[in-house]
């Protein structure tokens, strides 16, 4: 039973450290030179979290029916089957399976309002689009008849590339394939699904700071990775002059906008290229494998037992 509570409560030490760790991952240089990798860690990081804290209330929980953790999950099924309820549960055991149901339930409500509240965002972000802009087959985008500098996508399946005129008149021919490429990359890479997951934790537990430095993090990320596809297509200096050049508005909703976070570390990043050892990646991944192995393991055990 001890094995079962420590596999589930290591994905809580990166919480428990509180928004010092999280600040010193997130100013880290390493995620800088790979962006892929540190997006993996926070993601198993925040799953993690979730996940081992949903299974140490469920391990505590069943801990009187049965020597072997996922053995109580089954007699606790049966007896619930069998009209027998929560027979044999004290008080603690009973907080514990409250904690754990009540844990799963507000994070899965929170992730279902933030989604439909995202999609509707964009909806109405492509129908302003639709109406306000014109699209320019030589651009594959959607051009806004305005003088600030706009350059953004509206991802989703019916994604939108969106620049404005004064973007258009501003930038070298270069300059504006690099931020089209930037863009494209976003929506290829649906990099809004990776960010889902963060607003959601930030609505679900807006107090915890660690929790905004995670956000914050990630979003950056998701820039360099676009970055990185456009750099590749277009080379860095064009990226990097182009990010100087815009002034950064605040995105429409549901956005993603090309120079709206990092700026400074991202033309740092462009500039000044590092290349980190490839067992940087390497023990980030496996990192992100442990972290998410022990909570994993807690939930899927009855699961695997009751199939044998």
């Amino acid at each position: 039973m001890i094995a079962w509570l420590v596999a589930a409560g290591v994905a809580l030490l990166p919480v428990a450290l509180g928004d010092r760790a999280a600040r010193r991952l997130a100013g880290a240089a390493w995620t800088h030179r790979c962006p892929r990798a540190a997006l993996a860690l926070w993601q198993a990081i925040g799953l993690a979290a979730g996940l081992g804290a949903v299974g140490l209330g469920l391990v505590g929980a069943v801990a009187p029916l049965a020597a072997v953790f996922p053995h109580g999950v089954h007699t606790l099924v049966r007896q619930i089957i069998g009209g027998h309820g929560l027979h044999g549960l004290g008080p603690a055991h009973l907080l514990a399976l409250a904690w754990s149901a009540g844990l799963m339930s507000w994070l899965l409500i929170h992730t279902a309002r933030t989604t439909a509240k995202t999609i509707g965002e964009r909806r109405r972000q492509r129908l302003l689009v639709d109406v306000v802009a014109d699209h320019s087959p030589a651009h594959d985008a959607y051009v806004l008849p305005v003088a600030e500098h706009v350059a953004y996508c509206v991802p989703g399946r019916r994604r939108r590339i969106v620049l404005s005129r004064g973007t258009l008149d501003l930038l070298a021919p270069q300059e504006l394939q690099a931020v089209l490429g930037h863009e494209r990359a976003h929506a290829r890479g649906h990099h809004d699904l990776a960010l889902l997951p963060f607003v959601a934790l930030a609505h679900a537990f807006p107090w915890p700071a660690c929790v905004r430095t995670a956000r914050q993090a990630v979003v950056v990320l998701v820039e360099m990775i676009a970055d990185d596809h456009a750099r590749r297509a277009h080379g860095a200096l064009p990226l990097a002059r182009a990010l100087v050049r815009m002034a950064a508005p605040e995105p429409a909703s549901g956005a993603l906008c090309l120079a709206d976070t990092g700026v400074v570390e991202r033309l740092q990043r462009l500039l000044t290229e590092r290349r980190a050892p490839r067992w940087v990646p390497a023990a980030a991944y496996s990192t992100a494998g442990l972290l998410l192995g022990g909570p994993v393991a807690v939930l899927i055990a009855p699961l695997v037992c009751i199939t044998l």
